[in-house]
């Protein structure tokens, strides 16, 4: 009984807090749509051909285009999703910080700069260019938004539940229409901006979201008197877990197959980086490779100080706020870091609502420059590859290139409303990591085959590429996530039979795997003088874009 009544007033608190200030809110959320709107047109109108819209015309510096790829890279999965996990299962919730920042050096060392030289504008750049066109491009374009739409369903759920708890939405289809409304501006911010609009959304939200999270750690520490040992202390004492709380195994080891599941997580958060769409594209922003390789150094400071105050966000939510409280709110903890700031501000207060509007407002703007992001990703490769290269066989002009990208824009969002509404209970850093594992089964082996084996052939880009994606999303359907528990998509059936919440320590193999056999069994001669050329062009950027 007293549970239930705690579950309760959780569940109201933060409603409660929003709702007596729902003016401020809805005036902190408007100006920020309204600001980016207002970049995106004036972009747009500067949006003159296919390299502006998928390049942004190739003018942005190596800062301001790695603070365009730390906002893209610092997600709804950041800033709600870790925060969430670490709030709720401690030291093992913190391993998605380390493993989405460990994964900067994969693409750093063995990505940024090659694929900048090789290619134009996508990933199927850099395979046609010593394999038949048409097949590959359409591998590449078909895995490019599978992997887009799977990265979207987390953003869709992490908005869904940040402006259901602040204007006090309780129902299905008042959250289901959140995530519509999220769906359609990330339409128009593609449609009208392209990559220079989204680059400069981007880049504004990766300042708010610094400064946000900044504000939220110096808080948070200001409450413990600085003392990080007070503060971890507390967080273990009031998660009802104890020491354990800070120790590696709550989540992850259970039993035997949860630390599986662990080493199949960090092994596709370590290389999934590297074969995200939304992250490649930003490569090709740069006027050179080394603008592209000072992108990924200014990145990996960026998101490292923001990985970093994931610590303080995620314990600071578990030491100030009941583990009932948070789950109330959202079950797989996507709310704790608004309920932080609305606790540290004061819940009775005004500068608690204030801090709590403010807060989550920055994290829509995280939601809204992901989801641009991914909408041009995934919109590009469809026209750029699919259209271009293989329905008009490299005969469409760029204003139907352009044309055609927009309209494929329209069809993503719409899939992607669709499943983010059925995704909106799921932990968004989970959902992100299943994307990672997807990329690093169907891109990733293809990309570095391409880049470094000679041998490498068009079957064994094909067989890489379908198989290691069919692997991955088929397990990820008939896992755990899907169905089958409380926390699953569906949660009231079972189909489920592959036991991992993650796929990558299976998935990720196959598609590696896959692309030596079907190279292999080949018949295909591969053009060793087309793989020189490449490398040449790989590793000093002669002849790039």
């Amino acid at each position: 009984m007293s549970q239930s009544i705690t579950l309760a007033v959780g569940e109201t608190l933060a409603a409660t807090a929003a709702s007596e200030h729902r003016t401020l809110i809805i005036s902190l959320f408007a100006a920020f749509v309204v600001a980016t709107l207002f970049i995106t047109v004036w972009a747009g109108r500067q949006t003159k051909d296919a390299a502006d819209f998928y390049a942004g015309g190739r003018q942005f510096t190596g800062f301001q285009n790695g603070l365009a790829v730390a906002g893209d890279y610092m997600s709804a999965a950041s800033f709600l999703g870790i925060a969430g996990a670490i709030a709720l299962s401690g030291y093992d919730g913190f391993l998605y910080s380390i493993g989405f920042l460990v994964a900067w050096l994969v693409a750093l060392l063995l990505v940024a700069e090659p694929l900048r030289n090789s290619g134009r504008y996508t990933m199927g750049d850099v395979l046609a260019y010593r394999m038949r066109q048409r097949p590959v491009r359409t591998a590449a374009g078909t895995s490019t938004i599978v992997v887009s739409i799977f990265y979207l369903l987390a953003q869709m759920a992490g908005a869904g539940v940040l402006v259901s708890l602040l204007l006090g939405i309780t129902s299905d289809a008042g959250k289901i229409g959140i995530v519509a409304l999220v769906g359609v501006l990330m339409i128009v911010y593609v449609t009208i901006g392209g990559m220079k609009g989204t680059t400069w959304v981007q880049m504004v939200k990766a300042v708010l979201l610094m400064t946000g999270a900044l504000l939220l750690t110096f808080l948070v520490l200001l409450k413990f008197d600085f003392n990080i040992s007070d503060l971890l202390g507390t967080a273990a004492d009031n998660s009802g877990k104890g020491a354990a709380f800070l120790e590696p195994g709550l989540k992850y080891g259970v039993s035997e197959t949860t630390k599986i599941d662990f080493i199949s997580l960090g092994i596709a958060l370590v290389l999934g980086t590297a074969g995200l769409p939304h992250i490649l594209i930003r490569f090709y922003t740069v006027p050179t490779a080394q603008a592209a390789r000072k992108s990924v150094i200014w990145a990996i400071g960026l998101i490292g100080a923001f990985y970093l105050m994931t610590l303080a966000l995620g314990f600071g939510a578990a030491a100030l706020i009941s583990p009932e409280e948070i789950t109330a709110s959202n079950k797989a903890g996507n709310t704790a870091a608004p309920l932080l700031a609305l606790h540290l501000g004061g819940v009775d207060s005004n500068w608690g609502a204030i801090l709590l509007a403010t807060i989550s407002a920055v994290a829509f703007a995280t939601i809204l420059a992901v989801v641009a992001g991914l909408t041009l990703a995934s919109s590009s490769s469809f026209a750029h590859d699919i259209y271009a290269n293989v329905i008009r066989r490299g005969k469409a002009t760029e204003k139907e290139e352009v044309r055609a990208a927009r309209l494929a824009t329209v069809g993503i969002g719409a899939v992607s409303i669709l499943l983010g509404a059925l995704a909106r209970d799921l932990n968004v850093a989970g959902l992100v990591a299943l994307a990672f594992a997807v990329a690093a089964s169907a891109n990733l082996p293809t990309i570095l085959y391409s880049l470094f084996w000679k041998r490498f052939t068009t079957q064994g880009a094909l067989w890489s590429i379908y198989g290691g994606l069919v692997t991955a999303v088929g397990l990820v359907l008939f896992s755990p996530v899907v169905s089958g528990k409380a926390t699953s998509m569906f949660p009231d059936v079972d189909f489920h039979w592959f036991p991992l919440e993650n796929p990558g320590i299976v998935s990720i193999p196959v598609g590696f795997l896959l692309g030596i056999i079907g190279t292999f069994l080949s018949k295909e001669e591969p053009d060793k003088g087309k793989y020189a050329e490449l490398e040449v062009r790989s590793l000093t950027g002669t002849g790039a874009h």
